[in-house]
């Protein structure tokens, strides 16, 4: 019952640390020293050998060390293999500040004293009530929530859009294709927390930046390929979209020309808003192989046909 882990090899000898104390009746092996493959029943990665189950023929579970699960090629996990992500309490708090300094960002000025701060000058900016800065999220999962609870804390108008109904409270929640439309027009600062998926994929271009009133603001904590780079470039320069806070490019790193290093209303982060802590990630792959083994639904385990 051996759980190997293929990913970034110094947090992985954390991993084997926490694994050594909490579990030291599962044998954990780093890639790529798998000893017997026929022994590894669990994966923990970012991305899984080319053919998962012809290299571990016994596999039974990949458990992705990240939220999301779309650096994985489907195709090749054959559907006995049951595929996780990863949901730690890291991966939430790091989401949570990164999304709440970004709008705070936006909506005390900073861009602008930013700028002005190059040009040295000192001049004072009107300061808007949170309540007049309407607040959306793309997204209702566990990082869409945590983070729509947080920032009404503030004072924001909040809101959340998903493919399905959901209930928050203090938070006007949109569903459906449908009313994607009316959840844009009420958003001055949007948020985008959509996995990747062929359904949202190019999904952000120029038709939905246009029906944000003029004069919004987009934060990208998603994934690069859900925009349309050029479509955003357009709603810069236009003034449609006035700020841009982006931790997620296509592709990643960006080519060095690349117009969105250098454009004036946009902040870029090496995709660093969340990331898994080893000492609650062992607690969650850990707590999901006991429900494994006893039957019961694992915390995270995808559904194939929506992707996520």
């Amino acid at each position: 019952m051996t759980l190997l882990y293929k990913a970034d090899p110094e947090r992985g000898k954390q991993w084997a640390q926490h694994f050594a104390q909490k579990a030291p009746d599962i044998p954990f092996r780093l890639w790529p020293d798998i000893g017997d493959p026929a022994d590894v029943r669990y994966l923990a990665a970012w991305q899984p050998p080319e053919d998962p189950a012809r290299t571990l023929p016994n596999l039974e579970v990949i458990f992705s060390v990240g939220a999301g699960i779309d650096q994985f090629d489907l195709t090749r996990v054959p559907p006995h293999i049951a595929v996780v992500r990863m949901m730690e309490p890291g991966i939430v708090e790091g989401m949570v500040e990164y999304v709440t300094q970004a709008v705070l960002t936006i909506h005390r000025d900073l861009f602008d004293y930013g700028l002005q701060q190059q040009q040295r000058v000192w001049r004072e900016m009107p300061v808007r009530a949170a309540s007049t800065r309407r607040v959306g999220v793309l997204g209702l999962g566990m990082l869409g929530t945590a983070v729509l609870e947080r920032l009404r804390l503030f004072g924001f108008p909040c809101a959340g859009w998903s493919r399905s109904a959901h209930q928050i409270e203090g938070v006007e929640c949109f569903a459906g294709l449908d009313t994607l439309d009316a959840f844009l027009a009420r958003t001055d600062v949007l948020i985008c927390l959509l996995p990747l998926t062929d359904a949202t994929r190019g999904m952000l271009d120029g038709r939905v930046f246009g029906m944000l009133p003029k004069g919004a603001s987009f934060i990208n904590v998603g994934r690069g390929p859900q925009v349309v780079q050029q479509d955003l470039l357009d709603a810069l320069d236009s003034g449609q979209l006035l700020n841009a806070i982006l931790d997620v490019t296509d592709p990643e790193p960006l080519p060095a020309a690349h117009p969105l290093w250098t454009h004036p209303r946009v902040r870029i982060t090496p995709h660093i808003a969340s990331a898994t802590r080893p000492e609650t990630a062992v607690d969650v792959v850990l707590d999901n192989i006991r429900r494994w083994r006893d039957g019961v639904p694992m915390i995270g385990q995808i559904d194939r046909s929506r992707g996520y």
